[in-house]
């Protein structure tokens, strides 16, 4: 296999979503406005920044309290035109919030790759 198979064709991004311990110190009604304000940070993700969701994971059933690096609680796995849009959609927590931004109560990490040659069918 040469390696122009392997690559160049487009960027994956997998934003990694890490709770931050003011979320859960967060009292109900403040939680619901997060909430709120995170669906309008990320609305329209692919008519903003050409960013198409593949795919989201969410493991909060099974995990409490906050995390600490890897294993994330979320990922959101998307389809990207390029490095700029994965720096957007990960500025997207410094949405302002209530005084401060929404980074107060979650953190991302994003890592940047292409689709894998294999698994895919």
């Amino acid at each position: 296999m040469e390696l122009e198979d392997l690559v160049g064709k487009g960027l994956r991004a997998l934003f990694c979503i890490e709770i931050k311990e003011d979320f859960f110190r967060a009292k109900p009604e403040e939680v619901r406005e997060i909430g709120a304000a995170l669906k309008e940070a990320f609305a329209d993700l692919e008519g903003r920044f050409g960013v198409k969701v593949l795919g989201t994971f969410d493991d909060d059933l099974v995990q409490c309290g906050a995390g600490n690096g890897f294993p994330f609680i979320s990922y959101i796995l998307a389809d990207i035109p390029d490095f700029e849009a994965s720096v957007a959609v990960t500025n997207l927590l410094r949405t302002p919030f209530k005084g401060s931004r929404l980074n107060q109560y979650m953190s991302m990490q994003t890592r940047v790759g292409h689709p894998l040659f294999f698994g895919t069918e």
